[in-house]
């Protein structure tokens, strides 16, 4: 069993108009990952928008 090397990431973003950034371990740090992992977090119903992925500093 192959385990995907991951990178902690900083994801920016606005939920329901709110400026927020979670930390999430990513394999790639792609937008795609970073909304999966944000839709994973939050409720369907939530808006989601302005994603920025970002390693942290």
């Amino acid at each position: 069993m192959t385990v995907a090397q991951t990178t902690k990431y900083v994801i920016k973003y606005k939920l329901n108009g709110e400026r927020r950034f979670e930390f999430a371990q990513l394999v790639n740090g792609t937008e795609e990952e970073a909304k999966a992992e944000l839709a994973r977090l939050h409720d369907q119903q939530d808006t989601i928008s302005d994603i920025v992925v970002s390693k942290p500093l």
